[in-house]
């Protein structure tokens, strides 16, 4: 098929259709001469009359007639087919797979992915939790939730979460053996759950306390590269540990840890879902980034570009 002939098809049909070359025009948005001339090119590029021409009247001859009886079922199925695409990108539908660093799991996916897997049955949810940056197109991800800093120059990304507190945690065993620090300068007589980052360094403690910030470097006998994990250390009776607060509220509510220097705890930068900027967010992907922002009291998603 010539790369044209499926549009001159659809002019076809629609004077077909209409039987009035004048109608047919408006309905497709170009001229009437401009129709009558795509017509008379399909019937002089395959030799043999489609329509019966008067003043007054257009008809289809036997040979137009044996055309739109096996056009129009394939111009059906094309209009069909798009108009499930129109569909599709509307409605949530098919495999969304995220890549999640480790504080977004807790902080915006299991609070509401119950419910979302129960308002989009047509979605089938893939997460993948790691610490680390990733090249999303190259490895088949629609989307990451992570830091802000992550997201590069070709992303677009949406802020789900306003900043979150960090917390300073440790558990009653361990506080009522070593005591409780009141001030940043007594974590040097603590045992301090240390992390390591992405990129091998150790994370250094942000403390905060009337409008200052203090960077400090605690000494320990453990460092551990998983939140996670530095949060089972803590509840082992090892130390202090420093994480977000959607990691911790379960074990400050069961009482399995206490705060701590709670005066000096630092403020922690909201999560970002971010995307390529050349792909078109998918509709399970829109509804996901509202879901997770209303949740969160952020409201409509709003695109910030990287």
């Amino acid at each position: 098929m010539r790369r044209n002939e499926l549009g001159d098809l659809a002019a076809f049909v629609a004077v077909a259709d209409e039987l009035s070359f004048r109608t047919a025009a408006e309905r497709l948005g170009v001229t009437p001469s401009a129709l009558s001339h795509t017509i008379r090119q399909i019937e002089e590029r395959h030799g043999v009359q489609l329509f019966n021409r008067t003043t007054r009247k257009v008809s289809l001859t036997s040979a137009g007639e044996r055309l739109l009886g096996r056009v129009r079922p394939a111009m059906d199925e094309i209009a069909g087919a798009v108009q499930a695409l129109d569909v599709e990108r509307q409605r949530p539908f098919g495999r969304l797979s995220l890549l999640a660093t480790p504080g977004a799991v807790p902080a915006v996916i299991t609070p509401i992915w119950a419910r979302y897997l129960a308002a989009y049955p047509d979605v089938q949810l893939e997460v993948m939790v790691d610490p680390g940056h990733h090249d999303l197109a190259a490895e088949g991800f629609d989307a990451a939730i992570g830091r802000r800093e992550w997201a590069g120059a070709d992303m677009i990304a949406v802020r789900v979460t306003g900043p979150r507190r960090g917390v300073f945690v440790a558990s009653p065993a361990y506080l009522a053996r070593r005591g409780q620090p009141r001030a940043w300068d007594d974590l040097a007589r603590h045992n301090c759950i240390r992390q390591r980052g992405s990129d091998g360094a150790l994370i250094p403690w942000q403390l905060e306390h009337k409008g200052r910030t203090h960077s400090v470097e605690p000494g320990g006998q453990i460092v551990v590269n998983d939140t996670q994990l530095g949060l089972q250390a803590a509840l082992d009776g090892i130390g202090i540990a420093l994480a977000v607060e959607w990691f911790v509220d379960p074990y400050l509510r069961s009482g399995q840890l206490s705060r701590v220097l709670d005066a000096f705890t630092p403020s922690v930068e909201g999560l970002y879902v971010y995307y390529p900027r050349q792909r078109h967010p998918p509709a399970a992907l829109r509804a996901l980034i509202d879901m997770i922002r209303s949740t969160s009291e952020l409201g409509p998603a709003r695109s910030r570009s990287g």
